[in-house]
C-alpha cells in the first residue's frame, strides 16, 4: 500500500521543482496568469507566471499530493472540475472559444470570484438574448456554476433544467452546490435524476454525492455508491474519492467502517485522517479521536488547521486540558492561530469546556480576530460554571466591540441573568430580542426568556411571556412548570398540564418530574397517584432513574412512606438521591429511627451518605420547625467527615428562622464564611432577612439588604414585606413595597400584603389606593385556593376564597356556622383587621369565613367519618385568622388536620400547631 505522509513525504519521485512552484503560486496567486478559461489543449499550462513565464498544470503527475486538496480548500472546486473534464470538451470539438463566448465566460468567472449575483444575473440575461446556450454546453455549465457559487441554488437548478444539453459536469456542479450548502436531500435527488437521464457519474460527482450522504446520514445510499466506486476501480486513481468515503462513513456515525476504509486506502493523507478524527468528535468520542491522532502522527503525517480544530474539540469533550495546552503550543509554533478564526474559536471553546476559564479568556483576548462564535464559547463556559456575572461582563464586552448577538448568544446571556438573578439586565435583553423580532422565529429563545424570569422569581412575567409565545413546545412548558413546582403551586402546575394537553403536547419525563415535585410540596398525594399511573402506563419508570426518584420523593413528602419505600425497593438503580428522599420523608414525619435505618440500609448497599442525603435530612427537620434535630444533624454530618456546602447552610438558617433562633442563626451565618470558606449567596441573605424580620429586628434585616451585592430580586423585598405585615411596620413596609414593584410591578402578592398592612393600621383609604394601583398595573391577584382530596373516591374538591358556587354549599355553610358558634363560645373573635376592604365588620367576618382553607376543611368534615385525619393543600400562606380557627377546629372535632401552605407544613392536633404559631 502506498502511503502519502504529507507535504514533505509524497510518494511521487520528483525533483522538488513542482512543489516549489506551487508554494510560490499559493504565496501570491496575483503574480500568475490564470489560463484555464482560454485553454483548449491539455498541453497548455493552467497557470503561467507573469514575469518568469514559469508554468503549472493542475493534472500533472509530478504535482505534490497536497495541491489538489489545497485548491479545493481555497474554493476552487469548479476549476478542478473544469480540469477533470477538459478532455471531454476538447473531444466534442465544441466551438465555444469564439470571442463572444469567451467574453461571457470571463464575465461569469469574475462574478464567481466576487460573488456578484446581481451582475451574474445581468450577464445571464445577455446570454439568453443572444441564444448562446444552444451553442455552448460549457457556457451553460458556467452559468450553473455562477449561481451555485453565489448561493442561488434555486436559480442554478432552473438554469440546468433549461439547458438543451445537460452533461455530467453540469449535474456535478449543481450537486456540489447543494452539498456545499448542507442541502443533502436536494443533492441526492439531483444525483438520482442525473442517473435517470442515462449519465454516468465521475469521481467528482461521486465525491459530492458522498458528502451529501454524510450530511443527511444516508449511510445505506453511501454504501451502494461505495460498491460502485470499488467495482469501477476508482479508489486506485483518486485520493479525493477515498477521503470522501471516510468522511461519509464518519459523519454517518459508522466509525468502524470509516476506520476500515481508511486502513484499506491505497494512499492516505492528512485529509483522510482528519475526516476520521472529525467523525469521532462529532459522535462524542473524544478519547478515540486523540488515539486516532497518535496513529496519524506515527505514520509521519503533519496536522493542519482542520485537524487541530477537531483535536481541540476532542480535548473539550474529554476535559483533557493538559493535552489541549500542548496542542495550543503546537498551533502557536506553526503560526496558525492568526490565520484561521475557526481554529481560534475552537481554542477558546476547548478551555471553556474544560472549565479553564482564565485560559479561555486569555486565549480570546489574544485572538487577532474575534467573532460572535468565540465570544459565545466563553460566555457559555462561564454559564456552565454558574458564573453568571462574569458571563454578563463578557456579553457586554462583546457588544462594545460592535458585535451583534445571535439567538444562541442571547440564550446564554439570559441563562446568565437567571444564575445571577440579574432581572434588570434580563429585561433589557428581552426588549432587545423583541425589537429584533427574534421571538417569533425561535422557540428555544422564547423558552430561555421564560426560564430567565422563572429563575429570577418573577413568575407572573414568565407566565405572560409564555402566553405570548407564537410557538410553544414541551421545553417552554417545562420551564414554566419548573417555576410553579419550585413554589409548590400545585393548582397552577395542574392548570399548565391541562393547557399543554389541550395544545396537543404530550408530557415527557421532565414534565412529570415537575408535577410530582409540586404534588410533594403541596401534599397532593392523590394527584400524584394519578400521575404515577400515567407514568406506569407509558412504561417510563424503568427508563428514567430521576423519574423513579421523583416518585419516591413525592410519596415521602406526602407522608405515604410505605409506598415510597416500595417504589424505592423496585427501582432498577438506587442512588444517594433516591435514598435521601426517603430519609427526608421519615424525618418530616418525626420518625427519626426509621430515617436512621434508611441511612444504614443505604450504607449496606455501598452508597455513602453525602451532602445530598445530609441536606435532605436537615432540610426536612427545618421545614417542620424541628430546629434542634436539624442542628444536631449538622454536627453529626461533620463528625462523619462530610463538609457542609451552600445548601447545607440554607437548610440550617431556615431551621433557625422557622424556630426563632436569632442568635444561633447569626452565628451560623458568620462561621459559614469564616470557618468553612463558603461565600454567602442570595438564598442565605433571604434566610437572614426572614430570620431578623420574623423577630422584628428590622435594623439588622435592612443591614443585610444593604450589604448584598444586588437587591433587585423580588423574594428579598417579599421577605421584608411579610415581616412588616406581621409587626405592623407601615413605613418600612411601604419602602419594601416600592422596591418590590420596581422589580416586578405585576406581582400581585406585594399589593395584597401592602394593602393588608394599611388595613391593619386602619388606613383604609391608603389600602384602597394600593388596590387601584394593582388594577392599573394589571397585577392580577391570585385567588387563595385550597384542595381537599377524598381518599375514598379520589375526587378533588377545590375551593377559591369567597366562592359561593360549589357542591354541597348549604351543608358546608351550615357546618361553618356551627363551628363559628362553638369556637366563639371559647373566646374566638375574627381578626377583621386582616381584611383590607373598607366594609362593615360583619361583612369582613363573612369574608374571613369564606377563606378557601375553611371551606375545604368544612367539606372534609361533613364527608368523612369522625376521627379521620384531614389533609388540606393551599397555594398561599395561611392567614393568621385561619391558623387560629384550624387549631380550634382540631380540638373541637378531635381531628388531626394537616395544612400544607406555600411556606410549610402545619399539623394541627388538640388545639395546637406543629409550627408553634411561628410560620
Amino acid at each position: 500500500m502506498k502511503v502519502s505522509t504529507g507535504k514533505h513525504n509524497c510518494v511521487h519521485k520528483m525533483t522538488g521543482r513542482p512543489e516549489l512552484l506551487w508554494k510560490k503560486y499559493f504565496s501570491d496567486p496575483s503574480q500568475w496568469w490564470d489560463n484555464r478559461i482560454s485553454k483548449i489543449s491539455s498541453k497548455s499550462p493552467d497557470f503561467r507566471h507573469k514575469t518568469t513565464k514559469e508554468s503549472l498544470w493542475i493534472d500533472s503527475r509530478k504535482n505534490p499530493c497536497w495541491v489538489l486538496e489545497e485548491l479545493n480548500r481555497r474554493g476552487l472546486l469548479m476549476s478542478i472540475t473544469e480540469a477533470a473534464h477538459r478532455e471531454y470538451y476538447v473531444g466534442t470539438k465544441e466551438n465555444f472559444y469564439d470571442s463572444e463566448i469567451l467574453s461571457f465566460m470571463a464575465s461569469l468567472k469574475a462574478c464567481i470570484q466576487k460573488k456578484d449575483l446581481y451582475e451574474g444575473s445581468r450577464v445571464h440575461g445577455d446570454i439568453r438574448k443572444r441564444g448562446l446556450l444552444r451553442k455552448s454546453t460549457h457556457l451553460g455549465n458556467m452559468l450553473v456554476t455562477m449561481y451555485a457559487k453565489c448561493g442561488a441554488l434555486v436559480e442554478a437548478h432552473l438554469v440546468l433544467d433549461e439547458l438543451p444539453v445537460r452533461d455530467v459536469v453540469s449535474w456535478s456542479t449543481l450537486i456540489s452546490g447543494y452539498a456545499q450548502k448542507g442541502q443533502g436531500e436536494e443533492a441526492v435527488n439531483c444525483f438520482q435524476q442525473m442517473q435517470s437521464e442515462g449519465l454516468s457519474p465521475n469521481a467528482i460527482t461521486y465525491a459530492c454525492f458522498l458528502k451529501a450522504c454524510g450530511i443527511i446520514g444516508a449511510v445505506e445510499k453511501g454504501k451502494q455508491i461505495h460498491d460502485e466506486i470499488v467495482s469501477q476501480g476508482l479508489l486506485e486513481k483518486d485520493g479525493v474519492l477515498g477521503n470522501a468515503l471516510v468522511g461519509m462513513y464518519a459523519k454517518c456515525g459508522a466509525l468502524s467502517k470509516a476506520a476500515q476504509v481508511l486502513d484499506e486506502l491505497p494512499t492516505r493523507d492528512v485529509v483522510s485522517w482528519s475526516a476520521l478524527i472529525a467523525g469521532y468528535v462529532k459522535n462524542g468520542q473524544g478519547e478515540e479521536a486523540l488515539i486516532c491522532f497518535q496513529r496519524m502522527q506515527s505514520e509521519g503525517f503533519f496536522p493542519d488547521a482542520i485537524t487541530y480544530t477537531s483535536l481541540l474539540q476532542a480535548c473539550g469533550i474529554t476535559g483533557a486540558v493538559d493535552r489541549g495546552k500542548q496542542i495550543h503550543d503546537e498551533i502557536v509554533r506553526q503560526g496558525l492561530l492568526g490565520k484561521d478564526v475557526v481554529l481560534g474559536n475552537a481554542l477558546v471553546d476547548m478551555y471553556a469546556k474544560c472549565g479553564a476559564l482564565a485560559q479561555a479568556q486569555e486565549a480570546l483576548d489574544n485572538l487577532s480576530i474575534r467573532n460572535i462564535v468565540s465570544w459565545s464559547a466563553l460566555i457559555t463556559g462561564y454559564v456552565e460554571k454558574g458564573q453568571g456575572k462574569e458571563a454578563l461582563n463578557c456579553f457586554q464586552r462583546m457588544k462594545s466591540e460592535g458585535l451583534s448577538p445571535n439567538a444562541i448568544t442571547y440564550a446564554c446571556a439570559l441563562k446568565a441573568c437567571g444564575i445571577a438573578r440579574a432581572i434588570e439586565t434580563g429585561r433589557e435583553i428581552h426588549y432587545e430580542i423583541l425589537n429584533q423580532g427574534l421571538l417569533g422565529t425561535d422557540v428555544m429563545l422564547g423558552t430561555a426568556v421564560v426560564n430567565m424570569y422563572v429563575k429570577c422569581g418573577v413568575l407572573s412575567k414568565a407566565q405572560q411571556v409564555h402566553d405570548e409565545l407564537p410557538v410553544r413546545n414541551v421545553l417552554s412548558w417545562n420551564s414554566l412548570l419548573a417555576g410553579y413546582a419550585q413554589l409548590g403551586q400545585c393548582c397552577e402546575v395542574l392548570d399548565c398540564l391541562q393547557q399543554m394537553r389541550r395544545e396537543g403536547l404530550a408530557p415527557d419525563a421532565i414534565t412529570y418530574i415537575y408535577i410530582l415535585k409540586a404534588c410533594g410540596i403541596t401534599g397532593a398525594v392523590d394527584v400524584g397517584k394519578k400521575i404515577h399511573d400515567e407514568i406506569v402506563n407509558q412504561d417510563l419508570l424503568g427508563k428514567d432513574v430521576v423519574l423513579g426518584t421523583a416518585l419516591v420523593d413525592m410519596y415521602a413528602k406526602c407522608g405515604v412512606l410505605t409506598k415510597a419505600q416500595r417504589i424505592l425497593d423496585e427501582l432498577p438503580v438506587r442512588d444517594v438521591v433516591s435514598w435521601s428522599s426517603l430519609i427526608a420523608g421519615y424525618a418530616q414525619q418525626g420518625q427519626g429511627e426509621q430515617a436512621l435505618n434508611c441511612f444504614r440500609r443505604m450504607q449496606k448497599e455501598d452508597i455513602a451518605p453525602n451532602n445530598v442525603s445530609w441536606n435532605a435530612l436537615i432540610g426536612a427537620y427545618a421545614q417542620q420547625g424541628h430546629a434542634e434535630e436539624a442542628l444536631d444533624c449538622f454536627q453529626w454530618m461533620q463528625r462523619e467527615g462530610i463538609s457542609p456546602d451552600e445548601i447545607t447552610f440554607v437548610c440550617v438558617l431556615n431551621a433557625c428562622s422557622h424556630s426563632g433562633l436569632v442568635d444561633e442563626g447569626q452565628t451560623y451565618f458568620e462561621i459559614m464564611s469564616k470557618k468553612y470558606g463558603i461565600k454567602s449567596n442570595l438564598e442565605h441573605h433571604i434566610c437572614m432577612i426572614d430570620l431578623f424580620g420574623r423577630a422584628g429586628d428590622f435594623d439588622k434585616a435592612m443591614k443585610v439588604i444593604k450589604e448584598m451585592p444586588s437587591s433587585d430580586y423580588w423574594p428579598v423585598w417579599s421577605a421584608l414585606l411579610g415581616a412588616c405585615r406581621k409587626w405592623g411596620n407601615v413605613n418600612l413596609g411601604r419602602m419594601a413595597f416600592e422596591h418590590a414593584i420596581q422589580v416586578d410591578k405585576r406581582e400581585a402578592a406585594a399589593y395584597v400584603c401592602m394593602a393588608n398592612i394599611y388595613a391593619a393600621a386602619g388606613m383604609h383609604e391608603d389600602a384602597r389606593k394600593i388596590e387601584e394601583m394593582r388594577v392599573k398595573n394589571r397585577a392580577w391577584k391570585q385567588p387563595g385556593r385550597s384542595l381537599w382530596i377524598d381518599d375514598c373516591s379520589g375526587d378533588v374538591h377545590s375551593f377559591v376564597a369567597g366562592d359561593t358556587k360549589y357542591a354541597q354549599r348549604k351543608e358546608v355553610e351550615a357546618k361553618l356556622q356551627d363551628i363559628a358558634l362553638k369556637i366563639s363560645q371559647q373566646g374566638y373573635f375574627p381578626t377583621v383587621l386582616l381584611v383590607s376592604q373598607n366594609i362593615s365588620n360583619d361583612a369582613k367576618k363573612d369574608v374571613l369565613c369564606r377563606h378557601s382553607e375553611k371551606l375545604a376543611i368544612a367539606c372534609a368534615l361533613i364527608n368523612t367519618t369522625q376521627g379521620k385525619d384531614i389533609r388540606i393543600v393551599k397555594n398561599m400562606r395561611v392567614c393568621d385568622d385561619c391558623h387560629v380557627v384550624t387549631s380550634l377546629i382540631s380540638k373541637l372535632e378531635n381531628r388531626k388536620i394537616t395544612v400544607k401552605d406555600a411556606n410549610r407544613l402545619h399539623v394541627f392536633e388538640d388545639g395546637k400547631c406543629s409550627c408553634g404559631d411561628y410560620w
